[in-house]
């Protein structure tokens, strides 16, 4: 039996490591999305760079122009770069942090542009029926902007993981 998609939840929050005033003050964000397909196939979307380059980027990709090298180990960096279809050159680079498959990607994130911004990004995945419930966490951003535009970003890419899994 099919399950529905629920709509994307988002909340704004405050990161609270303690001990760490800087981080203690950065904004963060966290996102759900209930997706029909399994684990393994949510997991295999970010993790395998022939299938992140389907959905990836934001509806003004220039089709075709995503690209997306990854070393998917703890320790191992991904690279991803994409054109906007205004020719705008965008790409993001980062380190994993922890790697357990079908479960939790966590990966610093730092756009070329402004790579003394970096951030760290968390990916659940979690079994649901015969579904996933992804929570996408995302945090230490420089700014409440950065954050604002992050998850505008975000929101965008999610459904695109959505229809890219259907």
């Amino acid at each position: 039996m099919a399950t529905q998609s629920s709509p994307v939840q988002s909340s704004s929050a405050q990161s609270s490591a303690a001990g760490d005033a800087g981080l203690a003050a950065k904004p963060s964000l966290t996102l759900k999305r209930r997706l029909n397909a399994t684990p393994e196939k949510v997991y295999a979307a970010w993790a395998d760079p022939e299938k992140l380059v389907q959905w990836f980027g934001p509806a003004s990709v220039k089709d075709g122009s995503v690209r997306a090298d990854i070393d998917l180990r703890v320790g191992g960096r991904y690279r991803i770069s994409f054109h906007s279809a205004k020719g705008e050159y965008h790409q993001v680079d980062g380190v994993y942090q922890e790697v357990v498959p079908n479960e939790r990607l966590v990966f610093s994130w730092a756009w070329y542009s402004t790579p003394e911004r970096e951030s760290l990004v968390t990916v659940s995945i979690k079994p649901d029926g015969e579904g996933t419930l992804l929570t996408f966490h995302h945090e230490q951003f420089f700014d409440v902007a950065a954050r604002d535009n992050h998850e505008r970003g975000w929101m965008e890419l999610l459904a695109k993981l959505e229809n890219y899994l259907v």
